[in-house]
């Protein structure tokens, strides 16, 4: 059985912070599930243009408010507590936060990531060994 704490995460290299987000990563690749959980925080007025063409990626908002626009088909879909969303495509997409707020969401990736990766230039994550 896993047991962690987010405090367990906060301040050691699995908590990635970014000019845009900050990603705790909570269950990654070496714990054998086959998925890895972060708890992710948008910053405020954040815009971040995303592209996962390595992994399939589903997202719950949990505190905060913004939208997800789908580059592929132009539509914008407004995130705010509850709100669930998943890349089942490799959906090219630009995620923003409100201005006045950030967006804390919970992220299940998979594959799984190995806990340090940042976006490449595409906006992906590199595909781990």
């Amino acid at each position: 059985m896993l047991v962690k704490h987010l405090d367990d995460v906060l301040g050691t290299p699995a908590d990635v912070d970014t000019e845009t987000w900050t990603s705790r990563r909570l269950i990654y690749k070496d714990a054998g599930m086959g998925y890895s959980v972060n708890d992710t925080i948008i910053k405020k007025g954040a815009e971040v243009e995303m592209h996962y063409l390595n992994h399939l990626e589903t997202v719950y908002c949990i505190e905060g408010e913004g939208e997800i626009t789908d580059l592929g088909t132009g539509m914008t879909h407004p995130i705010r507590v509850g709100t669930i969303y998943a890349l089942n495509q490799h959906d090219h997409h630009i995620l923003r936060a409100n201005k006045g707020t950030h967006m804390r969401m919970v992220c299940v990736f998979n594959p799984p990531l190995t806990g340090r990766e940042v976006h490449d230039a595409s906006g992906a994550y590199a595909l781990s060994d």
